[in-house]
């Protein structure tokens, strides 16, 4: 009964896809929208089969500068979080930075890096930086403060170091919080990429996507959407995977 109950769970969030999607195909179908103002769930499906390996092309410059981007986010907020959680001033000193910096669109920053940097992979990553640093350096921070402060104090009794009780105990500790951050980040890097390229670029899914826009292909710029969905899925799946295996007791708790 319980198994039963947990498979309906699990499906009825593909059934309401199915449901949404069924929808959106009847009213393309029989309310007589034109294929160039709104195509259908399977004449995008189509069309993304169609251009598959162009898609696939552009795919490989966003991925680089996702994971790329996504990489340098994460060592930046490890080390930013580090530092607040050891050093009280840093940490009143930079926290209402880090505030203040997410009130700054980020398609008006881009712009920026584009003139500065150019139209080459630097700009993206910026942007992807820019996007993913703030979810991870504030999930880690709150997970350090957070830990208990009899564990700490046991440990520093026993003559551990600062940094040995960062790495034995509050680190460990962090860790549900931290992968919390890393996969919103995740979610968001290719979002980051796509924006970087969206603003300039001479390949990738955002270039992709621009061009299809300004030639009114609007199945290829939902093509191009699907493609972008996908990506995204990916790295969070991955992100999910990599948590099941550093922590999975983390997993049996919530069960």
């Amino acid at each position: 009964m319980k198994r039963s109950k947990s498979i309906a769970e699990q499906g009825a969030p593909f059934f309401f896809l199915a449901l949404l999607l069924a929808l959106w195909e009847a009213a393309v179908r029989w309310g007589g929208v034109p294929q160039w103002i709104l195509p259908g769930p399977l004449q995008i499906l189509k069309t993304f089969g169609e251009t598959f390996p162009l898609l696939l092309k552009h795919s490989r410059s966003t991925v680089l500068e996702c994971l790329l981007g996504f990489a340098a986010a994460v060592i930046l907020a490890f080390i930013i979080a580090l530092l607040m959680d050891q050093l009280p001033l840093v940490r009143k000193t930079l926290y209402p930075l880090l505030i203040a910096s997410q009130t700054v669109p980020i398609v008006s920053v881009a712009p920026l890096f584009i003139i500065w940097f150019g139209y080459g992979i630097l700009p993206k990553i910026l942007v992807v930086v820019l996007v993913c640093f703030f979810p991870v350096a504030i999930s880690l921070l709150g997970g350090l403060a957070a830990v208990d402060r009899e564990y700490v104090e046991l440990f520093r009794s026993m003559g551990a170091s600062r940094m040995a009780i960062f790495r034995m105990v509050k680190l460990p500790l962090a860790l549900p919080s931290l992968f919390s951050g890393l996969k919103i980040s995740a979610a968001y890097s290719v979002m980051g990429a796509v924006i970087g390229e969206w603003l300039g670029a001479k390949e990738g899914l955002g270039n992709y996507l621009t061009l299809s826009q300004r030639s009114f292909m609007v199945d290829r710029v939902f093509a191009a959407i699907l493609a972008i969905t996908v990506l995204s899925l990916i790295v969070f799946a991955v992100v999910a995977a990599v948590e099941r295996l550093i922590i999975p007791w983390h997993r049996l708790d919530k069960r």
